[in-house]
Formats: C-alpha cells, sequence, structure tokens
C-alpha cells in the first residue's frame, strides 16, 4: 500500500509549515488515515534548522489542541521533490523558489496550501513572524480552512 506523502514549506520552518504539519496530522488522525497519508514539513531556507517552532506558533496551536513541541526545522533538500507527492508553499514566494529548486519532472507536485481552502479566504497563509498574537491565529484559521480541501484531493488523487 503506497503511502501518500505532503510536505508543507514556508521560509525557515518554525511558524507556518510546522503550524500546517501539526494541523494536517489531527485531520488526517481524525479521519483514520494516518498509515496512508504521510506529513512532514521544510523551510526553503537553512535559518533555523534543527530548531523548534516559534513559541508563538506553539502557543497558539496549543489554545486549539495541536502539539507542536516534537517537531524540528529543516530544510527543503533534493530527494524531496521526488519522495513527496506534494508540496505545498505558504506563500508565492515560497512557490517561487522551490520551482526554482524544483526538477522538472516534479514540478507538477508544486502547489500552494490555500488553493485547497474554499473561496473567499486569503491566497497565501501569511508569514506572522513580525506580527502580533493575531497573525498566528490567522495562520491557524487559514491552515485549518484549507486542510479539509487537501484531504478531500488527496482522497480523490490516491483513491483513499
Amino acid at each position: 500500500m503506497k503511502r501518500f506523502a505532503v510536505l508543507f514549506c514556508c521560509m525557515g520552518n518554525i511558524c507556518r509549515s510546522p503550524t500546517a504539519e501539526g494541523v494536517f496530522r489531527h485531520v488526517v488522525r481524525e479521519a483514520g488515515l494516518a498509515d496512508r497519508i504521510h506529513i512532514d514539513s521544510a523551510g526553503t531556507h537553512g535559518y533555523h534548522v534543527g530548531s523548534p517552532p516559534d513559541e508563538r506558533s506553539k502557543h497558539h496551536a496549543s489554545l486549539r489542541g495541536y502539539d507542536l513541541s516534537q517537531l524540528r526545522a529543516r530544510q527543503v533538500a533534493a530527494p524531496d521533490f521526488e519522495r513527496f507527492d506534494l508540496l505545498l508553499a505558504m506563500d508565492w514566494e515560497n512557490l517561487s523558489l522551490l520551482e526554482e529548486a524544483c526538477p522538472p519532472e516534479h514540478r507538477h507536485k508544486l502547489r500552494r496550501l490555500m488553493e485547497f481552502a474554499p473561496e473567499g479566504l486569503s491566497d497565501v497563509v501569511a508569514d506572522p513572524y513580525y506580527g502580533g498574537k493575531q497573525g498566528f491565529e490567522t495562520v491557524l484559521d487559514h491552515i485549518e480552512a484549507a486542510s479539509e480541501g487537501l484531504l478531500r484531493h488527496i482522497r480523490r488523487e490516491a483513491g483513499i
């Protein structure tokens, strides 16, 4: 049984992408599909490799029942483009960086997470790093909104 693999990507892998990893793990576990869908996150930059998620990300996620404490930042690596079925950027800039690094035969795997969100929301998950607490809440709102659509997409694509 092949597992479907998803990689969430932002700049440093300490705010948005680990939050997406934690939220989507929860959604997948609740759907009873944890053994069928592999979930990870990485940064397009190596600024924080080995670091845990930002304390504000962990705090706001925990208020909604998501545990990010075991996650550690890593940078996107060349094998990721082959290993993952979807690589989901949080914004246009990180999508562009993924496109630059991605071999042509795997570019069809590159998307933005917010493509799976309901109509009317932002087309990106904005970086909350330099803002206040509302930015972290908005990140969670957007990721939660996109996660159900993402799960529906994976179920269709992978037949699970």
